[in-house]
């Protein structure tokens, strides 16, 4: 079944409408035919199953049959990751959907090598990715995307996370499960909101790696390798994802 995205805000009872992007999508590519069923996200959790009224390149019409809510996974992820040059921070983006991270905080750290200039303008390109991903996958969850910021605006900000993370090459660090069992034991229950902080290609300078740590953020390994920041974006996800998820005596 083919899935396509509206936005919350274009949602309406009965019928739905396509924006342009999504029309053409139907019936030039796809091809989808009068009657068809189809699915549409909303990327705030629901999920409409429908068919297809009218098809038109311009703007397809829906006729939603049933409404599905589909509740959020009980914690949420928050990536923070340096820009990465090239396309990396396109593949970036499509994981991070994909194993339902909830935001995404681009970092024009020290060492990165992509322009603040350039990545500000990728951010409705990175969210189209987004929404691509969703549909593939069939969440019903968008992930929040923001504008870069440095890694010590965004410790101004004073956001709080029951347990906020940093991949690290330094000494001292410890595995995930070993900071999501700990905090099990303390509060008793397991944390409700997750940050991974991820480095560029040479990692975050020695005075961003002091400001991380001393704001709190633990140091997490990625075993004996050194990782491109893409595989270490993938590779922190997954770990938290599955730790999160596995069964508990």
């Amino acid at each position: 079944m083919h899935r396509f995205y509206l936005p919350p805000e274009r949602v309406t009872e009965g019928e739905l409408t396509l924006d342009e992007r999504e029309s053409h999508h139907a019936a030039t590519v796809l091809r989808v035919r009068e009657g068809e069923r189809v699915a549409v996200l909303d990327g705030a959790g629901n999920e409409f199953m429908c068919t297809a009224a009218t098809v038109d390149k311009r703007a397809t019409r829906l006729t939603v049959q049933q409404q599905n809510r589909i509740e959020p996974l009980p914690y949420r992820i928050t990536l923070l990751q340096a820009m990465t040059k090239g396309k990396s921070m396109d593949f970036i983006i499509q994981k991070a959907t994909e194993l339902c991270v909830h935001r995404v905080v681009t970092l024009a750290a020290g060492r990165s090598v992509a322009q603040v200039g350039q990545c500000a303008s990728k951010v409705e390109k990175w969210r189209a990715i987004a929404i691509d991903s969703i549909k593939q996958c069939g969440s019903p969850w968008m992930p929040i995307i923001e504008p870069p910021i440095t890694p010590r605006e965004f410790l101004t900000r004073n956001d709080q996370f029951d347990l906020p993370v940093v991949a690290s090459l330094q000494g001292n660090t410890r595995h995930p499960r070993e900071f999501i069992t700990g905090h099990v034991q303390e509060q008793g229950r397991l944390p409700e909101s997750l940050a991974v902080w991820i480095g560029p290609e040479g990692d975050f300078s020695p005075s961003e790696v002091n400001d991380i740590l001393s704001a709190g953020i633990h140091p997490i390994t990625l075993g004996q390798v050194i990782l491109r920041s893409e595989t270490a974006a993938l590779y922190c996800l997954s770990v938290l994802n599955y730790e999160m998820q596995a069964p508990r005596s």
